[in-house]
């Protein structure tokens, strides 16, 4: 087991061991051509920070300091910096604000009037950061008229690869759960919350969920299924609308109503990657998934 880094042994820490510590905690995967000198780029700013004190010794014109340069683009028609590049604000494109993204999501998730359509709007999407970073768009996998439909919290460094929701170690226990109470994964239905990866495998933030809520409403409206279960926390909160953990939310009952007037019951239960971890969760997940069986 690597020796954990504190900030009395920085100096002595082992590099490989700081390698080991970054991939535990995330860090599997690079997402730039080039790697960032960050430790140059502090002293860079320094260094800016020293020159700007100078200038104001004795000597200095007076008058109102210069109002600093925004780092938004330029409206269209007006002079000033140029553009910057597409980057994360909260989980959304510089271009967007929150409002704005969230709105194009649910206009283009509205607009498509199926599976297909629905994707297509996805990948044409540009009002979410985390596309840009990820290899591929996860829409979903499995049979589109299931009564089951499962939704998990966004794409892994494999799903990303492969472009499908809950493959690996996660998938197979996944399939292994299902096959417990009597159903094969082709039978159910297999989507995320997040269609593409967030960077390091971290956590979804609240703004990225907001902005792709509205396709995956609209994609489980399309669906139509009888029962829907919520995989992991992000997912749980979102669909059922609650501010309580997966720990207080797996087990009980909802239901979700869509924008058609269908209905379906909704519930939570533990992500598969989670009981990978704690295998001790297996006996709540087992219960849970005995009274998804009953609701089907």
């Amino acid at each position: 087991m690597s020796k954990p880094i504190t900030d009395f042994d920085l100096n002595s820490i082992d590099p490989f061991e700081a390698l080991v510590w970054q991939f535990e905690m995330g860090a599997n995967e690079a997402i730039a051509d080039e790697p960032l000198d960050r430790f140059k780029a502090s002293e860079s700013l320094r260094q800016n920070a020293a020159n700007r004190q100078g200038m104001g010794a004795p000597g200095r014109p007076s008058g109102p300091r210069p109002a600093a340069a925004s780092p938004r683009p330029a409206q269209a028609g007006g002079a000033g910096p140029a553009p910057m590049p597409a980057g994360v604000d909260g989980g959304f494109l510089l271009s967007d604000t929150p409002h704005e993204a969230r709105q194009s999501a649910r206009d283009a998730a509205a607009a498509a009037n199926g599976l297909e359509e629905l994707k297509a709007a996805i990948e044409k999407f540009e009002g979410c950061a985390l596309k840009k970073s990820a290899s591929n768009t996860v829409f979903g996998t499995g049979n589109v008229e299931a009564k089951l439909v499962l939704v998990g919290e966004a794409p892994g460094a494999e799903e990303d690869r492969q472009g499908i929701p809950f493959v690996g170690p996660s998938g197979k226990l996944l399939d292994a759960m299902l096959r417990s109470i009597g159903l094969a994964r082709e039978e159910a239905y297999i989507t995320n919350v997040l269609p593409w990866r967030p960077p390091g495998n971290r956590q979804p933030t609240t703004a990225e969920i907001a902005v792709c809520e509205p396709f995956i409403r609209r994609h489980l409206e399309l669906i139509g299924p009888k029962v829907v279960v919520c995989l992991g926390g992000s997912s749980a909160k979102t669909l059922m609308e609650e501010d309580r953990g997966i720990t207080r939310l797996r087990g009980t009952w909802k239901e979700i109503s869509f924008a058609n007037g269908k209905k379906a019951d909704l519930t939570a239960m533990f992500h598969p990657a989670y009981l990978l971890r704690t295998p001790e969760q297996k006996r709540l997940a087992w219960r849970d998934l005995r009274a998804i069986s009953q609701k089907l």
